[in-house]
């Protein structure tokens, strides 16, 4: 049974709810509990609203950050229980609320413990739906000091028996970029579009085009999804031939290499298409999340917690297709993400009448609580941090 206190305070979390880059009054109500729990340092405005509790131990040793998020989705909540969000058109909808809980169960339980060496950081990262956050937190020059060894975190999976631990050899979720494309050309009479720069027939070419750079197959090592969000061209006016149109995508991959080659495609593709008919254009790539990629090193950490705590391990073949900002870690220490499953019957995550089940704090809080004392106590001494 999860610690009553983590669950009021996932509740009250969850209240506050707050979207990326604005997360002020849950780093508030984080700073609040954190402080109870004496860290020996807690850093705020990390990477924005973000806060890192430091927990250091008597010895030089390694160094374990545990990392959790703060930010909200624009969803409206459906649901009807007594904690709904209280903020408009945001709610916790992918469990970070849940995450955070986790994590501040960690807090009251550093303190009580006497390792020998190393040293604990209990990370609390903004802006990670946009994919932001964690790239501020690694420019952040007070969390880089930090200097951690390892860098762990999870990511509750509803769907999966309640419990359960996700595990993957390689890598955690995709590389995932996402672009808007603005498209210039001339409006004209309806009746005489020839006078005009109409960007449909480039619309069309690019949408096919696009589409023949996806490979749908998960196991291919050049997997590639490019999946359309959003196209506008025009306005509704019969007597008027658009002269403007704009399309957005993201694209999906498992490496940085082959998103390196899509993306080149792509640029490659546009221009051709735009060319021709002499439309002007403007590509702008958006909201970036590195593949996050997991350690064989940090992997055993968190396979040995998942044994010493009798949890069922569900070994994936293949990463989820969501983005995560965590990739960002990945490309500069060594890390491990894993999945806690979140019941099979649990919405799905980002759907309006999703919650994260209470009943995983507790396991959360072992699995973390494992991973940190078989760092500290089987991996003592000076650290060999990875910067």
């Amino acid at each position: 049974m999860a610690d009553p206190t983590l669950i009021r305070l996932r509740k009250q979390l969850h209240e506050n709810a707050e979207l990326s880059g604005v997360e002020f009054e849950t780093a508030r109500i984080l700073s609040g509990f954190i402080k109870k729990h004496h860290p020996t340092t807690l850093l705020e405005g990390v990477g924005g609203t973000g806060l890192a509790a430091v927990y250091v131990f008597p010895k030089a040793g390694k160094t374990i950050a545990i990392r959790c998020e703060l930010d909200a989705l624009p969803i409206v909540e459906t649901n009807g229980f007594s904690y709904r969000s209280k903020t408009e058109g945001v709610s916790h909808k992918c469990g970070h609320d849940g995450h955070m809980a986790i994590v501040s169960g960690l807090a009251e339980w550093l303190p009580t413990q006497h390792f020998a060496s190393g040293k604990v950081i209990l990370l609390f990262q903004p802006a990670e739906e946009n994919g932001q956050g964690a790239h501020r937190v690694l420019q952040d020059e007070r969390f880089m000091a930090l200097r951690p060894d390892y860098v762990f975190a999870l990511h509750n999976i509803p769907g999966e028996p309640l419990h359960s631990i996700q595990f993957m050899t390689n890598g955690f979720s995709a590389e995932v970029q996402s672009f808007k494309l603005k498209l210039k050309g001339k409006e004209a009479h309806a009746s005489e579009p020839e006078n005009g720069i109409n960007p449909a027939l480039a619309i069309s070419d690019i949408i096919t085009g696009l589409t023949s750079l996806c490979v749908c197959d998960p196991a291919a090592a050049d997997f590639t999804l490019l999946t359309p969000v959003h196209i506008r061209m025009g306005q509704i006016s019969y007597g008027i031939s658009a002269g403007e149109g704009e399309i957005h995508y993201t694209v999906r991959t498992w490496t940085s290499q082959r998103m390196k080659v899509v993306s080149e495609a792509i640029e490659a593709l546009i221009e051709y298409s735009c060319k021709k008919p002499g439309l002007a254009y403007e590509l702008d790539w958006l909201e970036y999340f590195p593949a996050s990629t997991n350690d064989p090193m940090c992997n055993a950490f968190v396979a040995k917690a998942a044994r010493a705590n009798k949890l069922k391990v569900m070994e994936r073949q293949l990463p989820f297709r969501f983005g995560e900002d965590f990739g960002w870690y990945s490309k500069a220490h060594k890390t491990a993400l894993f999945g806690l499953g979140a019941g099979t019957s649990t919405p799905a995550l980002h759907h309006a009448d999703y919650d994260f089940p209470d009943a995983l704090i507790e396991t959360g809080v072992n699995m973390f609580k494992t991973i940190i004392s078989t760092v500290l106590q089987e991996d003592p001494g000076v650290s060999e941090s990875s910067g």
